[in-house]
């Protein structure tokens, strides 16, 4: 994962790229629900508060609702992992983010989110 993304405490990340930002839910997230056979995302446009659903992940163990770390408006969604949700199962696995966002969040509601590092502390 990523050093500079955000995370909230629930799994969830967000990470600023030069085009907005990458939403997902993180690598300690994914281990926790076990082998993931199911993603359910949000179409294009659509536009969230932070704290909304915005998607749906199934797995052998159970089923989860991931959240929006900031307010966005979606614009792309990783295809790959609806068609193919066990490659968030595999370590090596790149591209692991759900959705890309446009966002005009404030500070406000990036004052809850941890660094990774001190998340990574926050799980173990």
């Amino acid at each position: 994962m990523d050093e500079n993304m955000l995370c909230t405490r629930n799994h969830e990340y967000v990470l600023e790229k030069d085009d907005g930002y990458e939403v997902g839910i993180t690598d300690y997230g994914i281990e926790l629900l076990g082998d993931i056979v199911y993603v359910e995302l949000p179409d294009t446009n659509t536009e969230f508060s932070k704290g909304e659903i915005f998607a749906t992940i199934e797995s052998v163990k159970a089923a989860a609702e991931v959240y929006m770390p900031i307010s966005g408006r979606v614009t792309e969604i990783n295809e790959e992992i609806v068609n193919k949700p066990e490659l968030l199962n595999d370590e090596n696995y790149g591209s692991k983010w759900f959705i890309k966002i446009e966002s005009d969040a404030d500070q406000i509601e990036f004052a809850d989110l941890l660094d990774y590092s001190d998340y990574k502390e926050d799980v173990e």
